[in-house]
């Protein structure tokens, strides 16, 4: 059988140029068997399979590729498609349908208690400024993939509500609010004692980003705790976000 379907899969290929006498003749199977066994009807077992293959493969597509086979199963019952969960799961091994689970989110950081309880609040909810270079809020956020879950980082001068400066990265670490905060200072105009505002979350408590913030001849500012518009800043689509 598996001969005769390879010999078939040939056939079919306008590349080969091999007729199918000699690729049996290789394979030490006769062509007539080839021939009985390519237009022989298809029995009623196959036929089904066809069948239900088509539908897994509807389901599977319907759900953009998230669904395992116990939820594909749950949609053949409820359109009274009668087969059982082991042959769906063998259906979608055989033909390469794997699931795509993105990981659940998961607070991994504690912020910094101390260094965020001696932080000066130095914007007091004003989000604004008289020139370029001289107010900067970021914030960190994560976005839902279809591979998980990934964190974008902006850097946004207050003056213009541009953002100056982002990263992206596939954990939340300091890591990116800091290549953020660089790349800003790279690309824009940052003044003396100019402020960098943010809310109190760990990456922006940890001692590698308050000295970066410092080295840079900024003055660090937090919001209070608890309160969304403390740490408001602007999305890069210009929208106001908490």
């Amino acid at each position: 059988m598996s001969k005769y379907e390879y010999i078939d899969s040939q056939k079919s290929d306008p590349t080969n140029r091999n007729s199918v006498v000699k690729m049996c003749l290789w394979l030490a199977v006769s062509t007539s068997g080839f021939y009985h066994w390519a237009f022989r009807p298809q029995s009623a077992t196959a036929a089904r399979r066809k069948a239900l293959i088509a539908r897994i493969q509807h389901f599977f597509e319907e759900s953009d590729g998230t669904y395992g086979y116990r939820r594909v199963h749950a949609d053949l019952a409820a359109e009274q498609t009668e087969c059982s969960p082991e042959l769906v799961r063998q259906i979608m091994r055989q033909i390469g349908l794997v699931a795509c689970q993105p990981r659940p989110f998961r607070v991994t950081t504690e912020a910094d208690a101390d260094a965020a309880a001696s932080m000066p609040d130095l914007v007091k909810r004003d989000f604004t400024a008289s020139r370029p270079g001289v107010k900067f809020v970021g914030d960190i956020t994560y976005i839902h993939t279809w591979q998980g879950f990934i964190y974008l980082a902006t850097v946004i001068d207050c003056y213009s509500k541009k953002v100056v400066g982002w990263s992206i990265a596939d954990q939340m670490r300091t890591e990116p609010v800091a290549e953020a905060l660089c790349n800003a200072a790279a690309t824009t105009l940052i003044e003396p004692d100019a402020i960098w505002h943010s809310d109190r979350g760990s990456v922006y408590t940890s001692t590698e980003f308050r000295a970066l913030v410092t080295s840079l001849g900024m003055r660090s500012s937090m919001g209070r705790t608890g309160v969304c518009w403390d740490c408001e800043t602007i999305n890069p689509s210009g929208q106001v976000a908490a």
